[in-house]
């Protein structure tokens, strides 16, 4: 894809004209050349036509298409949040805060001001990539021990670590919103909480999804008393079709509109989540051991997020921008476009794109899993990581033909690079990382651009619902690892401690052409985040799909595993051929089973006209919306 040559100022014109010009224009935008992005010294490759696929249910689209901004997200509801205040003025963070306000009443068991989040925002009028660290933070009592029984001297079992006071990192979500807000936004956080009110006081109509979601957590969400009250009305599963409302979170957001961010941080609610966390509000008659937490009341207060310098690598003359530590994302998805940059990849052959992506996936999640923690904490070779001669040293060891056996060692970022480098003898497991996340996109009438991944880990979180609150607490610190390393073996970055942020995979992603955004993606999906986001780059990029066929297709993820865990539709298509190069293909066992991340993402084709696009079938389908529909 190219832009039509024009000034910054041209361009500028085009984003904010009225209504009527901007329609008038599209005739002007359709002639435009739109179809493939033209990559520096090979042939433009036309996109394949998108996927079939069912139309997301309860009025949802997949793709939107038009002028005046644009947002895709899981959820109609939130998408409309977000639109409602693109057409009022409001720029593409302001619209981002409005919608995951209202994901936190549609989608409560991922996206809640009970957790935290990345955000990674291009400001039109600088032509920069600012990104926002609010990752949830342990409280200063943790210690590398925390997460062992000392019973027994061994990790707490998973699911004890997880439905406890024990997993629940201070929030970041709230003092997130406020610290990009007052740079970059252009309405009060009052204001933009005040859609969500109103869907938590009318109430959302339950869908499949919530349903699903509900009945996953049912077992635990029956032994925490508030929990139980709010999300299992009645004593059961809300039903599909039925209005879900939650008039306490309303209440919440209406004192967190009056008072501001510091009612959490240093107000009583923040004193209301130590209590929810210290002392679980479990029903005495459950014989669930739900062990309270190392939080206190001086944790809240001195919680800050962190403006940090987002990742950067260039692709095929594209220039990619990511989320830095404490996420991997940026790192890991950096890395392996790196290395994939040492191989010719052809729409005309995908099996070997395919089998190239998923071991440039391998490599780089062997060096994740070895380098990356929280920057503030550990030295993490952010540098190395992304420098070119670590990807061709990397690159090195891939065969063309055969799969290397799982799992691989990490490399050695250390600036020496020889041509090639045989691999090592230490490796570290895969850590468990909920899949259970959200993501949206935002582009305003200005040409910014929102890419912004939030969660509280598990569907459900902690199960810990503040009482009279009306929404869940993260368990985000089960994604520190629970044991340290034994005598001898490497250091591991991700160990538990005080204030410390525990690794993420999170990976909103912007890509610029010529210091224009063209593309941010993002997705859920626990560990599996970097290879879907890497997996539709590729197929963007590489493959020439359009986006919405790029996001559609069938995925594979490979994270330094025995196994390359796909979708069914993936291994039909590809699996002999690959399992012929030596890669062992099984089911993704989820949750949910088969279905790998719930994507969003946004494409500008033109100064002005943008595609948004959301999953067609995934998670049920997501909504995609435009301010002015293109016609």
């Amino acid at each position: 894809m190219s832009f039509p040559a024009a000034s910054n100022r041209s361009a500028r014109r085009l984003f904010t004209s009225r209504p009527g010009v901007r329609r008038g224009a599209a005739a002007t935008a359709a002639a435009v050349a739109v179809a493939a992005l033209a990559v520096p010294g090979r042939a433009a490759a036309a996109p394949s036509a998108p996927v079939p696929a069912p139309r997301p249910p309860d009025g949802k689209q997949a793709v939107a298409t038009g002028y005046g901004g644009a947002v895709s997200s899981v959820d109609l509801d939130a998408s409309r949040s977000a639109l409602e205040v693109l057409r009022h003025g409001g720029n593409a963070f302001d619209a981002a805060v409005a919608a995951t306000a209202t994901l936190g009443v549609t989608e409560p068991y991922v996206s809640a001001i009970g957790g935290g989040g990345y955000f990674t925002y291009y400001d039109a009028r600088s032509r920069r990539v600012y990104t926002i660290d609010g990752r949830e933070k342990a409280p200063k009592a943790m210690k590398e021990t925390s997460f062992i029984d000392p019973a027994t001297g061994k990790p707490l079992p998973f699911d004890q670590a997880v439905t406890s006071g024990l997993s629940v990192g201070v929030p970041g979500t709230v003092a997130q919103w406020d610290t990009g807000l007052r740079r970059f936004g252009t309405r009060s956080m009052a204001s933009l909480l005040q859609p969500a009110i109103r869907v938590a006081e009318h109430g959302f109509t339950v869908d499949q999804e919530f349903q699903d979601q509900t009945a996953v957590n049912e077992a635990r969400f029956r032994d925490i008393v508030p929990t139980r009250e709010l999300f299992l009305p009645g004593g059961k599963l809300p039903q599909v079709g039925s209005t879900f409302r939650n008039p306490d979170l309303a209440r919440t957001y209406r004192e967190l509109a009056r008072r501001g961010p510091s009612w959490l941080y240093g107000g009583e609610l923040g004193r209301e989540i130590v209590r929810t966390v210290q002392h679980p509000p479990k029903d005495p008659k459950a014989a669930r051991n739900v062990r309270p937490g190392l939080m206190t009341n001086a944790d809240p207060p001195a919680y800050r997020p962190v403006w940090r310098d987002p990742t950067h690598v260039n692709y095929r003359g594209l220039d990619v921008y990511g989320m830095a530590p404490s996420s991997s994302g940026g790192t890991t998805v950096g890395e392996a476009l790196n290395i994939l940059g040492n191989f010719h990849l052809s729409p005309k052959d995908p099996v070997t794109a395919l089998h190239y992506y998923l071991e440039a996936s391998k490599l780089a999640y062997a060096d994740r899993g070895r380098y990356v923690g929280d920057p503030d904490k550990v030295s993490v070779p952010v540098r190395e990581l992304l420098s070119q001669g670590f990807a061709r040293e990397r690159a090195c060891l891939i065969k063309p033909d055969a799969a290397a056996q799982a799992p691989v060692a990490p490399g050695d970022p250390d600036g020496n690079y020889p041509p090639c480098k045989p691999p090592g003898n230490t490796t570290r497991a895969l850590a468990m990382e909920g899949p259970q996340t959200t993501h949206l996109v935002v582009a305003d009438r200005w040409g910014d651009v929102a890419s912004y991944t939030l969660s509280i880990e598990q569907f459900g979180g902690s199960a810990l619902t503040v009482p009279g609150r009306g929404f869940l607490l993260n368990n985000e610190l089960t994604d520190f690892d629970f044991q340290p390393p034994a005598p001898g073996q490497a250091p591991d970055p991700n160990l538990p401690g005080p204030e410390k942020r525990p690794r993420s995979s999170m990976s909103p992603t912007i890509v610029l052409r010529d210091g224009r955004p063209l593309l941010a993606v993002g997705t859920p999906g626990g560990s599996t985040i970097i290879t879907t986001v890497l997996q539709i780059l590729l197929n963007r990029i590489d493959l020439g799909m359009s986006l919405p066929a790029a996001l559609a297709a069938p995925r594979a993820t490979q994270r330094n595993t025995p196994q390359v865990f796909a979708e069914q539709a993936f291994i039909d298509r590809y699996g002999r051929a690959l399992a012929a190069k030596g890669h062992r293909l099984e089911v993704f066992p989820g949750p949910p089973v088969g279905q790998i991340g719930a994507a969003a993402g946004l494409e500008f084709l033109a100064p002005g006209l943008v595609q948004a696009v959301a999953e067609p079938v995934r998670r049920h389908g997501g909504s995609a919306l435009v301010v002015w529909p293109q016609r």
